[in-house]
């Protein structure tokens, strides 16, 4: 019997995708089961999602959890052999979790899904005082591409993996989708990543 995996998490979330991409990757069956992390039926003892329960464990934190995924059903296929490489490849998923994640999550995006889905007045002012950081941020990819292809150098791996969902969540909102277009190089790479078949499977209601 192939793996399934019971993804609990928020639907529109970029690490239930993150969790979700890591499946398809692997040919893993797997259910997302909508729970909202400030919920009494969210397990991570944080209130982060997602949480995953795959080969009778119960896993949380989308690091631990993609790496398993690849580790045991997909052969570390999605992780360079060469130890440089596999710190490239880390060091951009650090880079993506520790600082673009929150910097564009607060920023832009939960902003404009407040404003989208449940109808809150759009907050401008923070919105305002992100767009400095984010350009910079965005700059600075572009700039890292540019140099020696970073991450996109090693072919497709968890970095993709995580950086993906990460950039195109900032994408669906008019000043992302702005900003990554100046970005020739990045938005090359999102180009590409849009055609592989484990991303197309796993596209957001909002990217419709």
């Amino acid at each position: 019997m192939s793996a399934q995996a019971r993804i609990f998490g928020t639907v529109i979330s970029t690490y239930t995708r993150i969790v979700q991409i890591a499946c398809e990757e692997a040919g893993i069956t797997h259910e997302t089961i909508a729970t909202p992390a400030r919920s009494p039926q969210n397990r991570h003892p944080f209130g982060k999602v997602p949480v995953v329960e795959i080969d009778g464990l119960q896993l949380i934190e989308s690091v631990a959890i993609a790496h398993y995924i690849d580790n045991a059903h997909n052969d570390g296929a999605l992780q360079p052999g060469d130890p440089a490489e596999r710190a490239i490849a880390d060091q951009w998923i650090a880079v993506a979790n520790n600082y673009l994640f929150p910097l564009f999550e607060r920023g832009l995006v939960m902003p404009w899904i407040m404003h989208r889905m449940a109808g809150y007045p759009l907050e401008r002012e923070t919105i305002d005082r992100a767009l400095p950081q984010i350009s910079l941020a965005l700059g600075h990819v572009e700039a890292e591409l540019a140099k020696d292809g970073a991450w996109t150098k090693l072919g497709f791996t968890l970095a993709d993996v995580f950086l993906y969902p990460v950039f195109r969540g900032l994408q669906l909102t008019p000043q992302g989708e702005m900003g990554i277009a100046q970005c020739d190089h990045l938005s090359v790479w999102l180009g590409k990543c849009e055609k592989r078949m484990s991303i197309a499977a796993t596209r957001w209601e909002t990217e419709q």
